[in-house]
């Protein structure tokens, strides 16, 4: 009963996200982009790793070192996929959200 007498003083709000509109928006953007590249990075340089791991352990019949190599393998792939999708998620559960009424 609160909630509806407060919305109704309120009345609609409304979002239009644009980081243009703040000071800083470029820089947070530019921020944003830097840290996507250092996440990147540090991906292949655990696929690099863990590739190496996974060989060596196969080569010298270590079996844990060759599942800690895939794993890592595995989890660095993940990690760059979801760097890359990052932005297309974030729009997709944004759009999402304000089909909700």
């Amino acid at each position: 009963m609160v909630l509806w007498a407060m919305s109704a003083v309120v009345g609609d709000v409304s979002l239009t996200p644009d980081p243009g509109n703040l000071p800083g928006g470029a820089v947070l953007q530019h921020l944003t982009d830097g840290l996507g590249g250092w996440a990147l990075m540090a991906a292949l340089v655990g696929l690099v790793l863990g590739a190496a791991s996974w060989a060596l352990g196969a080569h010298a019949q270590n079996f844990q070192q060759s599942v800690t190599g895939r794993r890592m393998v595995l989890v660095s792939g993940l990690a760059a996929l979801l760097v890359g999708a990052a932005p297309a998620l974030v729009n997709f559960f944004f759009h999402a959200g304000q089909g909700v009424h």
